[in-house]
């Protein structure tokens, strides 16, 4: 099954930068009460010797790893709130791709996915912002490692497509379900235990900022596709550095 995500509610564009106050007046007090009971733990370790200052301890241990967890989500929401300043220019595909692959092949290495690159020569040059592309599909392929703690196969293909470039993501992780698969892309929704629910949310945000899109098949069992298509450079458009 396929889905293609539907545009932003205009409405919650308006609650975004109002969630977002809230989100940094509540961090800054959670950021300390977390410190502080960081501090009484390092007391607690060190002096709780009977049954009662054990419980005591246990218990202060939950509530510093649930204040850590909110200060972690807190600060996600804030880089997601955060309107991204794009920086254009003329971009090649193929070693941005090729720079993310290194980039994850030791981790791939040590949950034994073998990562396949099939990067088409000669593509045409994109328009793009190098750093939040980046960040866009490296949110792609470290969602597809989390879809194999078992190993796999992670396949990652470039290729031209009038009148742009695409990208295909491919794994044969646990897939992804129906019921699910039309909500990836919103933000708080995650298919992991534990996940921020922010990670395919910030792409999509950075692709259609591109004036990009993005894609997704899975098949439960089979593993998850994701399409992601690039405009490219208006034409006189600087030539890239290094280009011939």
């Amino acid at each position: 099954m396929s889905t293609h995500p539907a545009p932003h509610d205009n409405a919650w564009s308006h609650v975004v930068p109002l969630a977002a106050g809230l989100a940094h007046e509540i961090k800054n007090p959670l950021s300390t009460i977390s410190l502080n009971l960081q501090l009484m733990l390092e007391d607690w370790q060190r002096d709780a010797t009977t049954p009662r200052e054990r419980r005591t301890l246990k218990r202060l241990q939950t509530l510093e790893r649930e204040t850590t967890r909110l200060v972690g989500l807190l600060e996600d929401f804030l880089r997601y709130a955060r309107t991204p300043h794009a920086s254009p220019q003329p971009c090649e595909v193929n070693p941005l791709v090729q720079e993310l692959l290194d980039f994850i092949a030791p981790k791939a290495a040590q949950l034994g996915i073998r990562v396949r690159s099939q990067l088409a020569a000669d593509l045409p040059v994109i328009q793009a912002d190098p750093k939040l592309l980046k960040q866009a599909l490296l949110n792609l392929l470290i969602n597809a490692e989390e879809a194999m703690p078992k190993g796999g196969e992670l396949i990652v293909a470039t290729s031209a497509n009038p009148p742009g470039v695409q990208i295909d993501v491919t794994d044969t992780g646990i897939g992804i379900p129906d019921h699910q698969l039309g909500r990836i892309f919103d933000l708080y929704f995650s298919t992991k235990e534990g996940g921020s629910g922010l990670g395919l949310c910030t792409t999509r945000r950075i692709l259609e900022l591109h004036g990009g899109s993005i894609a997704v098949e899975s098949d439960v069992g089979k593993g998850t596709h994701f399409t992601v298509r690039l405009p490219l450079a208006p034409p006189g458009s600087a030539t890239p550095e290094g280009r011939p």
